[in-house]
């Protein structure tokens, strides 16, 4: 059996620690369930949008849990599509691969194909957008049967597969539309992502959508009104047999509970103009 973790949202930085804490007891918990692969899903730093030291400190934590570990970046890392102040763009994905490596990949198993995905591209209009659909697509074509993973930070919907745009939470519609069709054409057994800090797992049109917690902090209700899930710090453990598999959410104890409510502004300030 391969064995899998997957991890997301963790914030770290050399220069805003608020969420430091909790790297250690989550490698603790990591070294005990012995993976053979590690998949980050995003907002592996807090800044490093805009902050190349953020991500060499990540880098070199990422390099001490002793496992091959496998990264797409979150919103927090190379910015977001229009966004008014760090826009998704060269200058951002060149600097996460600088330090972390490919911002979209492919890992086999002997019958499974995982996929990651750089999410915060989905509806840039930039030519890397359109590099990883084509990509994509070769992937997909090229799988000699393999069952099909994906891994993404920005979740492909919130609570419908056919609703409007939700902004900030997830992939907007339009690039939705189209890779919601690549996942049913192609029977893809899961799609994994992180980005809500909220742990959720259900099934649509035979396809499991899993939400994997952060392992940095939690939100509050009010910042995400009626949305499904729990405010769970843990992470993912995934075993692959043959052409089976399995996935478990999991509360780590040992996090300290953490709200972004209490810091939000000396974490994320709103920039100056």
């Amino acid at each position: 059996m391969h064995r899998v973790v997957q991890i997301s949202d963790t914030h770290l930085s050399p220069i805003k620690q608020h969420f430091a804490c909790n790297w250690e007891p989550l490698t603790s918990w990591l070294s005990a369930q012995r993976p053979d692969l590690v998949i980050h899903t995003g907002d592996v730093t807090v800044d490093g949008a805009d902050i190349a030291a953020d991500f060499s400190h990540c880098s070199d934590l990422l390099d001490t849990l002793g496992v091959p570990v496998l990264s797409i970046p979150g919103n927090h890392d190379v910015g977001e599509a229009y966004h008014p102040h760090q826009p998704v763009n060269d200058e951002r994905l060149a600097r996460w691969r600088e330090h972390i490596g490919e911002d979209f990949w492919v890992h086999d198993l002997e019958n499974w194909r995982l996929i990651g995905l750089n999410s915060m591209l989905f509806g840039s209009d930039e030519t890397e957008e359109q590099r990883q659909l084509a990509w994509l697509d070769r992937q997909i074509a090229e799988a000699q049967g393999r069952r099909l993973g994906w891994f993404l930070h920005r979740p492909l919907f919130i609570e419908s597969p056919d609703e409007g745009d939700k902004g900030y939470w997830s992939v907007p519609p339009r690039p939705r539309a189209h890779l919601l069709d690549l996942v049913r054409r192609n029977d893809v057994a899961f799609v994994a992502s992180g980005h809500l800090h909220r742990a959720h797992d259900f099934a649509v049109d035979g396809t499991r959508y899993i939400w994997g917690p952060s392992c940095g902090f939690v939100v509050g209700s009010e910042m995400q009104p009626g949305m499904a899930g729990s405010a769970t710090l843990g992470a993912v453990t995934y075993g692959f047999e043959g052409r089976d598999y399995t996935a478990q959410v999991h509360e780590i104890s040992a996090l300290k509970t953490l709200w972004i409510d209490d810091v939000i502004h000396e974490v994320y300030p709103s920039p100056v103009a």
